[in-house]
């Protein structure tokens, strides 16, 4: 490059004269260094003779001569030169100078070179195009150098608007359009946001925030770009594109940010409707500012207002409309984007010919004029007006006297009138942006060249403490910690997890004393950040040495066979208290003393809860300053977690830092409550209901149905012979159970039933049986007194307690890996993993037993099951007999399986092999509408809640605990299964995803038991509770739901249905006699599942059930994509 041997700067240079030297340099002067530089024989002489004429003006006259003697316009003159390269040349070795040297030394000069008599920065751009290469290199070389010299105020006030203009120009060359381009997308490119230092990640902000603000006049621009013929064009407008979407930092739309630049690239009704429908299938829960508004809007308007649009695309593109309406806080960006969409809302509302189209219309038409605010423009109660131009010049011309203040020189006055416009748009930016402190940065310098004396510094730090106190006036003043608290972390960190940013730049201050709940959407980062503190990996975090740090959290790696005081006593840690002090913590906690305490039992005979209350007595002895609390109520019961609230507010020397999904535990305890915001951390004082005052779009933390995330289960099918949803799938008759070792039952003489209607809450204190009450339902765990009786075909979703155990030996899969291992043969794997299903040492002994089998062919022995056909009122069975050497069967055919009925075979002690053949059978019946491809299971994932990108690509080990669940929940759902059995489900997911959740339980077709603490959950969703104490199970129902979790509870919903029942009907009776809602008087009181004998149809009925079916079939395939194939039955009532 011909700059890299550009002359230094002199000292003398270096030093900044408000006033010109006492001699300007004269006329003839200049023409003489133009002269030379113009007519040099060299590309060395013409560069020394640039920056020769550059230092004269900056010791002398400064910038006003660039425009007093002309030479800006000499340079355009030269630079338009066709016939001469040379001058060409020269011209742009002058603007390097004039780039490199005066925008550091005089940034007033940036008016002059991008704004006064529209810039000469255009003739650099266009200089790109030349025929000689030296001149290119020398343009680029200017255009690098004023890009470097810019501050981020001045790339969006000066910059931004001189690039738009050269690019809404027709005229220019290819090559200055791809240059102009190239500089945009580079602007974008420095906005990102990294690991940089705080001063570097703060400029960053400011830039990405402001450009963010002028996308909506950008993306029209470079979207033209992308049509372009040359194909060069096209490329680099593609390219900038794709970086200005990056100023989003929107988590939701960034997934769809390449199909919809796709489909701007290549507008058609194809891309067009695929956009709209990754659209709608979006969940959208961050706050949707001006960036993502400028991005969407001209889509959605081409789909409103395209006349071809279908039905269906219409409807989706009113959803989009609405839910990305309700997330707009600020009516100033409604205004500005939400009116173009208005008119096409409106003549889908008029127009559409779908009612259901017309009804969606018109509740986006609501939210948007709502989210618009009133016709007048008025702003809304409590809203904040963002500061103008306007506002900022009326502080400045107040502060300056033209007359007296400016320095007079020739041409001043109209420079002014550029300069007060310029500053104004700077400070705007760093006002709007709450960046106040650089006020004084992008008003002093500026004026220092134009204003008397110090009048320039003087009115930098009046500017700045005006609108400090404006600032402080709108926001408030900075929180100060009351007096006589103890500050005992101060730190500004970065935090990331592979290649996830998750908190940039970001301060974390934690006094002593104070509860912080820690709150923010699964994925946040929130554990994360706690293991950092706990390993000591935070930057600037005080060792464990200065301040004592203890993680709280729930830890399954315990040694099982040691008693609770060993394993404690055996901690090198805890050694030092000694075994007393040891012991009576432990009694503090609940853990009784003596031979026959609690403190003696095995640590793997715990239960959830009483193993977090293991981990606190550690926390305890440890005497943290700091605890770190993950979830610390989950598994506790209500009378744990009231016990957990007084521990942690009576001890005021303790500072807690505290995640969990608990709204009512968050409310007691909190003092203060940290949010995720914009990968930053930021501080609310108070409780939860506190920070949901200040932060009303956080409502979902306290009403189930306010999430904006959406689960959707799939139908779980038909059962053969059941016809009613209340009619029993599963039934348990007097069953008992008891642990190894243990000296009394966990559970005894238990009958219950549920069914596909079964809204069933167990409800215990910690240890009371309501876990191995589940495991012996689903075949966990097999009774020793007692039987459980299901449906054949009956498929179980089942979650486990400790739901991260089904994933813990699958973790470097990724969700979607797992899910095709797990069904990878057609069935369930972890089905045949249960103890009823794993063949004993008694099963493999009778598989070798020979039998005979009632058809008169004598002994034979049972190798497998074939087959299965309904007979009579049961199932018969196709059952191979082997080569048995020594008997007259050897070396039979498969023709001759013999069929045997279902009761035969239980009686002959074959319930094993039944049992696994009915799961096979069930299996294939509920896969038999799935493909096992990544496309499906991705879309699978999507409907759980989990981004189909994570499901893909990051392995199971990388993922947050809420997300783990969510891979465990889709794993569970995806046979189709009749019955949903969960065990702590609210464990590990954030409050969007349990009200996501809680809406998916509400609308479910099938049955669903569940353990959990946590009332708001039981109490919105599960009319019938069974009642575990003392190893007895006491039923409840029907109980009235609360559908005031719901905001869109409605008439005809499983909710609504329930509320009538009155509280004071519910009945209590013993698990031994169950009350009439469970006690299948509706079967009889025998689990039967009887199959119908066929009657012989008349040609009438065949030719209507014929029709029927083409109706039915027809029906499908206008339903959407994986809705399952109803089946050909011939019940068609």
């Amino acid at each position: 490059m011909p700059h890299q041997i550009s002359p230094p700067v002199a000292p003398a240079m270096l030093v900044k004269s408000t006033t010109p030297s006492d001699v300007p340099p004269t006329q003839e002067d200049i023409s003489s260094l133009l002269n030379t530089a113009f007519i040099a024989q060299t590309s060395q002489q013409s560069l020394d003779a640039a920056y020769a004429l550059t230092n004269l003006l900056i010791k002398s006259i400064g910038f006003r001569g660039l425009r007093t003697y002309g030479i800006l316009d000499e340079v355009r003159k030269a630079a338009a030169d066709k016939k001469d390269g040379s001058r060409r040349e020269s011209a742009m070795n002058l603007l390097g100078a004039f780039f490199e040297r005066f925008p550091p030394i005089q940034p007033i000069s940036e008016i002059c070179f991008m704004v006064q008599d529209g810039g000469i920065l255009a003739a650099a751009l266009d200089a790109l195009a030349d025929k000689g290469s030296v001149v290119r290199e020398s343009a680029q070389y200017a255009i690098d150098a004023l890009f470097a010299c810019l501050s981020p105020e001045a790339m969006v006030v000066g910059l931004l608007p001189a690039l738009s203009r050269y690019l809404s120009k027709r005229s220019g060359k290819w090559q200055g359009t791809v240059g102009a381009y190239e500089l945009l997308g580079r602007m974008a490119d420095k906005a990102k946001m990294g690991t940089g230092s705080k001063e570097e990640e703060n400029l960053k902000d400011l830039l990405r925030e402001s450009m963010g603000k002028k996308l909506a006049g950008l993306i029209p621009i470079v979207e033209g770009g992308m049509h372009d013929l040359k194909a060069e064009v096209s490329k680099q407008a593609l390219k900038t594109m794709t970086s200005l979407a990056t100023l989003l930092s929107n988590d939701d739309v960034a997934p769809r940010i390449p199909l919809l630049i796709k489909t701007m690239e290549r507008p058609s009704t194809e891309t067009l409707q695929k956009a709209i429908h990754a659209l709608s299938q979006t969940t959208f829960v961050a706050i949707v500012t001006s960036p993502v508004l400028a991005l969407l809007t001209p889509l959605l308007e081409r789909s409103l207002n395209t006349p071809t649009t279908s039905q269906e695309v219409l409807r989706q593109t009113v959803v989009v409309v609405e839910n990305l309406t309700k997330l707009v806080h600020d009516p100033v960006e409604a205004r500005t984007f939400l009116p173009k969409l208005k008119p096409g809302v409106q003549g889908v509302k008029d127009r559409a010919s779908l009612p259901e189209v017309r009804e969606l219309a018109t509740r986006a038409l609501n939210v948007i004029k709502k989210a618009m605010g009133d016709d007048d423009g008025n702003l809304a109660s409590g809203q904040i007006a963002p500061t103008s131009s306007t506002d900022v010049l009326a502080v400045l011309d107040k502060a300056v006297d033209v007359e007296r203040d400016l320095a007079g020189f020739p041409g001043d006055d109209e420079l002014w009138s550029l300069a007060r416009a310029y500053i104004a748009g700077m400070v705007v930016e760093d006002v709007n942006l709450r960046q106040v402190s650089r006020v004084s940065l992008c008003s002093a310098p500026y004026l220092g060249q134009l204003l008397n004396g110090d009048k320039a510094n003087i009115l930098g730090d009046a500017l700045q403490q005006h609108f400090v106190e404006e600032d402080h006036r709108k926001f408030g003043q900075p929180i100060k910690p009351a007096s006589g608290e103890i500050e005992i972390v101060n730190t500004d960190f970065s935090l990331a997890y592979g290649g996830m940013l998750l908190l940039s730049h970001t301060n974390i201050t934690l006094h002593k004393g104070h509860r912080y709940g820690l709150c923010g959407r699964n994925g946040a980062g929130k554990s994360t950040l706690m293991r950092s503190i706990a390993e000591g990996k935070l930057e600037g975090f005080p060792s464990k040495e200065e301040l004592k740090t203890c993680f709280v959290e729930h830890n399954q790696g315990e040694d099982a066979d040691l008693s609770i005081l060993e394993f404690i006593s055996k901690d090198p840690e805890l050694a030092a208290a000694g075994k007393e002090r040891i012991s009576e913590v432990l009694s503090e906690v609940g853990f009784t003393a003596g031979p026959s305490g609690r403190q003696q039992e095995r640590v793997g005979s715990l239960s959830g809860g009483w193993k977090m209350k293991l981990a606190l007595a550690r926390a305890m002895l440890m005497r943290a300053d700091v605890l770190l609390l993950d979830e610390p109520t989950n598994h506790l019961d209500v009378g744990n977690v009231k016990w957990l609230e007084e521990y942690l507010k009576s001890h005021t020397e303790i500072t807690s830092l505290i995640v969990s999904h608990d709204s009512g535990f968050l409310d007691n305890v909190c003092t203060d409550i940290y949010h995720y915001e914009q990968k930053k951390l930021v501080c609310y004082p108070g409780n939860l209901a506190a920070f949901v005052r200040v932060k009303p779009e956080a409502k979902s933390y306290y009403t189930l149905s306010a999430s904006q995330v959406q689960f959707k289960f799939p139908n779980p099918g038909i059962l053969a012979g059941i016809k009613s949803s209340t009619k029993a799938i599963i039934r348990m008759a007097n069953c008992s159970y008891t642990y190894p070792g243990a000296s009394r039952p966990s559970l005894q003489d238990v009958s219950c039933i549920l069914t596909l209607s079964s809204r069933t809450a167990i409800i215990g204190a910690n240890g009371a049986g309501k876990s191995t009450l589940i495991k012996l339902l689903t075949g966990e765990t097999i009774p020793q007194i007692g039987k459980v009786e299901k449906h054949p075909n009956l498929r179980i979703g089942y979650i486990k307690q400790h739901a991260l155990e089904h994933v813990e030996m699958h973790m470097e899969k990724t969700p979607n890996q797992y899910l095709q291992w797990r069904y990878a043969n057609g069935d369930d794997r972890e089905v045949l993993l249960k103890q009823t299903r794993v063949l004993s040492e008694e099963d493999k002994a009778q598989m070798n037993k020979f039998v005979v089998l009632g058809d008169g062919k004598g002994e034979r022995r049972i190798e497998a099951l074939m087959g299965r056909q309904k007979w009579k009122k049961t199932f018969q069975y196709e059952v191979h007999v082997p080569d048995v050497g020594n008997r007259k069967w050897v070396g039979m055919l498969p023709k001759h399986n013999s069929q045997i009925s279902r009761e035969t075979l239980l009686s002959l002690g074959f319930d094993k092999l039944v049992q696994e053949f009915d799961d096979h059978e069930a299996s294939r019946e509920g896969l038999g509408y799935r493909h096992l491809e990544p496309k499906v299971i991705a879309q699978h994932f999507a409907d759980i809640g989990l981004d189909p990108e994570v499901a893909n690509h990051n392995e199971i080990s990388g993922l947050s605990g809420g997300q783990k669940v969510k891979v465990v929940l889709a794993g569970a759902m995806w046979n189709n299964p009749h019955l949903l059995v969960l065990d702590e489900p609210t464990n590990y997911l954030d409050r969007d995803s349990l009200g996501g959740l809680a809406v998916a339980i509400r609308d479910y077709k099938g049955g669903v038991v569940m353990i959990s603490h946590n009332e708001e959950f039981v109490g919105a969703l599960c009319p019938e509770q069974w009642h575990v104490a003392d190893g007895r199970v006491t039923h409840k129902g029907h109980l009235a739901v609360s559908a005031d979790r719901f905001e869109d509870s409605r008439p005809g919903s499983s909710i609504s249905s329930a509320v009538g029942t009155p509280k004071g009907g519910s009945s209590a009776v013993s698990s031994a006699a169950p009350s009439a809602n469970v006690s299948g008087a509706e079967d009889g009181g025998e689990l039967k599942f009887k199959a119908k004998k066929k009657k012989k149809m008349t040609r009438a009925q065949l030719k209507e059930r014929e029709v029927r079916r083409r109706l039915r079939h027809i029906e499908w395939l206008n339903s959407p994509k994986g809705t399952p194939h109803p089946p050909d039955t011939d019940d068609e009532a």
